[in-house]
């Protein structure tokens, strides 16, 4: 399989402060990667470098086959799809869901003069229907609960079938409904052969969907651990991560933790 992403020997700084050092790793085209860290460990810088938004202080980012530095970005972003809460705050509140799907396709947000073909359109409908949002096409984004706007935020994402999907805490804020049924629609994704790669941050390892098959964990900016999920998500390995006695289980490919 294509390496979709390659880090070596990466470290970024800011104010002084090292929020990655010296971090190693690579992402296939079929792996489904989980982040997970304590809060400042630098998780979210992590993604921020594979989608080409900042660039490394040292060490080198190689994104899809682009090197970041050498590479003009504007033509490399749209091969990846991003959803964050960053990404919800700069879509209007006003705006209908089918067109905050559609914009994708010219990777802006907010519709404005722009023109789509009947092609854009149908694709946009597609996607919203597999990500059971087609009844709410017309709805304004501002008026969804969160568990729908998570799920538009992702519909978008994939829009333009990118090459790497990154997803920033998808669950964060749910409730127990909606969380349940993201992480199905997750996981049924994750396992379509067709999907992209993934690499999904999260605080916690009851919002990891099934199908996802590798782990990393992160801690002051460098790697605890990173490989085969069953191999990684350890009590030994989290209670190093997070700095206090944890016990992980797992049941039917879902885990949960709590203080040992």
């Amino acid at each position: 399989m294509a390496s979709v992403l390659q880090l070596s020997d990466v470290s970024f700084v800011r104010d002084g402060n090292y929020i990655l050092d010296s971090v190693n790793w690579s992402v296939e085209s079929d792996e489904r990667w989980v982040i997970l860290g304590p809060n400042g460990a630098g998780k979210t810088t992590l993604l921020q470098l594979a989608s080409a938004l900042i660039h490394p202080t040292a060490g080198t980012v190689r994104v899809l086959d682009g090197t970041l530095g050498r590479v003009d970005v504007f033509e490399l972003r749209p091969r990846i799809g991003f959803a964050s809460t960053a990404m919800a705050r700069r879509i209007p509140g006003t705006e209908r869901v089918l067109d905050v799907v559609l914009t994708a396709a010219y990777a802006v947000a907010g519709r404005w003069n722009e023109s789509y073909e009947d092609i854009d359109v149908r694709r946009a409908q597609r996607v919203l229907a597999e990500w059971k949002l087609d009844h709410l096409e017309d709805r304004k984004f501002g008026g969804l609960s969160d568990g729908e706007q998570k799920r538009v935020q992702i519909a978008r994402s994939v829009m333009t079938d990118p090459e790497l999907l990154l997803l920033d805490e998808p669950a964060a804020s749910l409730d127990l409904g909606a969380r349940e049924e993201l992480l199905e629609l997750l996981g049924g994704y994750a396992r379509a052969k067709q999907a992209p790669a993934i690499i999904m941050v999260t605080h916690h390892v009851e919002e990891i969907p099934v199908g996802f098959n590798n782990a990393m964990l992160l801690a002051d900016g460098r790697i605890t651990a990173a490989g085969p999920i069953a191999d990684v998500l350890t009590s030994e390995n989290l209670t190093e991560t997070f700095g206090r006695p944890l016990q992980v289980e797992e049941r039917d490919g879902r885990f949960a933790a709590r203080a040992a």
